[in-house]
């Protein structure tokens, strides 16, 4: 089961990491449009001729993106693991394995996805019906991108700049909030209990290295061939002696801080004896969205607490 799991979430952004070069996304560049999003609009290969009204979103972090941007009262269906915000309209959909005749149901006027699992990109378009990827993240700048591609398409251009512009300033500023060190911190992130984690080429990894952490993990992927998600083994963990460990399978896995020290061998790990165990909220921890600063705030806080 963690192993299904860890190769799951894997496969999902390795998914989306290869959808960034097809073409396909919304990384190209899109058309000139005002705040106030006059129509039509194109986006990378998506033509509007007028505001979405009937948006069905695959993706937890597409959800949360266009809430945040204020497009959400135009979203009439998500994924079934879009549980943020509450109100989200969360349906039986599935991102992973989705299902163009059960999309196209919803008679929808736009899809947004965050992968392109079974090429449904493709059998939407064939259905006529507009669909969208923004894919995994792999920069804070690709999260910016797809915000504001959003917010063209969905007539929130505007709200869309200002949730990026807050975002920048709040990560700044939480980031500044850390003392420096002489000595940088090391860290170990837990993407699930048989120890898969993620490099400091990730999309999460970038937010460890705002901080200044350095990742154990990157030397379990130096070749890349396990595409910035490695797994270790317990002996390769206990040597490289993390000062922190960040667990994103609290939910998930029932992780935490005493599961952890329950582990044979690990007592002599620093992050273990000297009680600096973080337990993240899964969800936020595994998604690019607006949310990111609320992960950030977490990771300051933990840094601030080991003594320099």
């Amino acid at each position: 089961m963690l192993r299904r799991r860890a190769l799951g979430l894997i496969a999902g952004l390795a998914l989306g990491l290869a959808a960034c070069s097809t073409g396909t996304t919304g990384s190209s560049t899109p058309t000139p449009s005002s705040a106030a999003a006059a129509y039509p609009v194109t986006v990378g290969a998506v033509t509007l001729d007028k505001q979405p009204t009937k948006i069905v979103s695959l993706g937890p972090t597409a959800t949360e993106m266009l809430f945040a941007i204020g497009a959400g009262a135009q979203v009439i269906a998500a994924d079934d693991q879009s549980n943020y915000p509450s109100n989200a309209p969360k349906t039986d959909l599935s991102a992973f394995k989705p299902n163009a005749e059960a999309i196209a149901a919803k008679n929808p006027d736009l899809v947004v996805l965050t992968n392109d699992s079974d090429k449904i990109v493709a059998q939407l378009t064939a259905l006529k019906i507009p669909a969208f990827l923004v894919p995994a993240a792999t920069t804070l700048e690709d999260t910016y991108k797809e915000l504001a591609d959003l917010g063209k398409l969905t007539g929130h251009a505007a709200e869309a700049d200002k949730v990026v512009a807050d975002v920048k300033t709040q990560l700044d500023a939480v980031v500044k909030s850390v003392k420096t060190r002489t000595k940088p911190l090391t860290y170990f992130y837990e993407l699930s209990p048989d120890l898969y984690s993620a490099t400091s080429k990730t999309f999460i990894g970038s937010i460890f290295t705002l901080f200044g952490l350095q990742n154990v993990a990157d030397a379990a992927d130096a070749d890349g061939k396990a595409f910035g998600y490695p797994q270790l083994s317990a002996e390769a963990l206990v040597k490289a002696n993390p000062d922190l460990i960040f667990l994103a399978d609290s939910k998930c896995c029932q992780q935490s801080a005493d599961t952890v020290k329950a582990r044979a061998g690990w007592s002599g790990v620093t992050a273990v004896s000297k009680g600096q165990i973080v337990a993240l909220d899964d969800d936020i921890a595994s998604r690019w969205g607006p949310r990111v600063v609320e992960l950030a705030k977490t990771i300051a806080d933990a840094v601030n607490k080991v003594p320099a």
